[in-house]
């Protein structure tokens, strides 16, 4: 009896001592995990924009006289050369010689305006060759494989730009032409009152396009330089952000950039044209003063597809700055800067059920994903929003739902 008595009291002690160890065994921590995967990562700036046309057309009396009034409204198109409104002159019947004079140098300035329009065609077709020869070269090398891909399309883009640069510049000499026959309308109204007064000066289109803002649309006396019409070419549309100097650095000319949140069906396609060279002040809605520089992206997609944009409007633009195929992606949330003073990042792996600390290369990061160049294969199992409990070598187990 006695040693039956010894036999369950140790049983029983040694019940107890297992239940206290196991008390106060160290549990597994649960976790939430994510699989390491390869895909696509991609990168990039995201920033709201405007719309804005690349030329617009103030049309303005070219003389003090009696505006007719103008039958166009906003949105109407209208063809080059094509009637806006008549002034009739309104003029004084003492004339000085200084009123003489101040038409005469219009007139050469208007003439000097078209030398200079002539000569910034021959600077855009010199330039228009200059980028032709380029990427020609460009094409020959890269079917050797001696110039990258980047090289050749930069070089095709410089094409296209140089080619734009030139229909500016022959639209601005079609504008140059009619302030010549402006200015020699109103000298001769200046020079013979009596036949201008009577006939009417007609003012017309300088370019084709659509009517944006008309300014006078009543019957008036208006004076010299009065804006009347505001004109522009709404098919040759851009799309201007705003961006951070530190952001704008990264924002390179030939740039991809995803538009979204334009009000149409879809995302629309376009490239980084020019990032301009001269910064400014904006203060933030918070208060706070921000350099930021203007970024001018060009519309790739078809026009069919952005017709309905127009001037001013506002959109979403995604700049891509890094684009890699075949990467090893994992969560933000998966990775942590180490405890050194390294300045390294690291992720916590799951492996036999502890958590094992593996410090991982980055290639760079968007708002989900980071791109892990080095020290991470695919398939791997990481746990993302690591809780404090968790260190190199800890118990874990996946948290379930």
């Amino acid at each position: 009896m006695k040693t039956k008595t010894w036999v369950l009291g140790g049983v029983a002690a040694a019940a107890a001592i297992a239940a206290l160890a196991w008390s106060f065994a160290p549990r597994a921590v649960p976790v939430e995990v994510a699989t390491a995967t390869q895909g696509h990562f991609e990168a990039s700036i995201d920033e709201d924009g405007k719309t804005r046309l690349r030329e617009r057309y103030v049309v303005s009396a070219p003389l003090a006289g009696l505006l007719s009034r103008i039958t166009l409204r906003e949105g109407d198109a209208v063809q080059a050369d094509e009637v806006l409104a008549t002034l009739t002159p309104v003029l004084s019947p003492l004339l000085d010689e200084r009123t003489l004079r101040e038409q005469q140098v219009r007139v050469e300035i208007a003439q000097a305006n078209v030398q200079r329009a002539k000569a910034r065609i021959e600077g855009a077709k010199v330039a228009l060759q200059r980028a032709r020869n380029e990427a020609q070269r460009s094409e020959q090398l890269a079917k050797q494989g001696f110039v990258a891909d980047t090289k050749l399309e930069t070089d095709r883009l410089a094409v296209l730009a140089a080619q734009k640069e030139l229909d500016a510049a022959t639209e601005e000499r079609h504008v140059a032409g009619h302030e010549v026959e402006q200015a020699r309308a109103a000298l001769v109204a200046v020079q013979r009152p009596a036949s201008g007064s009577s006939a009417g000066f007609v003012l017309r289109a300088p370019v084709s396009g659509r009517v944006l803002r008309v300014a006078q649309t009543s019957e008036a006396t208006v004076a010299l330089g009065t804006p009347l019409l505001e004109l522009g070419d709404t098919s040759r549309m851009e799309v201007v952000a705003e961006l951070l100097t530190t952001d704008a650095l990264r924002a390179r000319p030939g740039s991809r950039v995803i538009i979204e949140r334009w009000g149409g069906p879809g995302r629309l396609e376009g490239r980084v044209r020019l990032t301009e060279p001269a910064a400014f002040t904006k203060v933030s809605a918070l208060g706070v003063e921000e350099q930021r520089v203007r970024v001018l992206i060009d519309l790739t997609s078809p026009p069919e597809q952005w017709r309905v944009l127009g001037d001013g409007y506002r959109v979403g633009v995604r700049i891509v700055i890094q684009s890699v195929n075949a990467a090893v992606k994992v969560p933000v949330s998966a990775v942590f800067p180490t405890s050194d003073d390294s300045g390294g990042m690291a992720v916590f792996v799951l492996q036999d059920g502890r958590a094992r600390a593996q410090r991982v290369e980055l290639g760079g990061r968007n708002d989900s994903e980071a791109w892990v160049t080095k020290g991470l294969q695919a398939g791997a199992t990481v746990i993302v929003y690591p809780p404090a409990a968790v260190k190199d070598g800890v118990r874990a187990t996946i948290r379930k739902s």
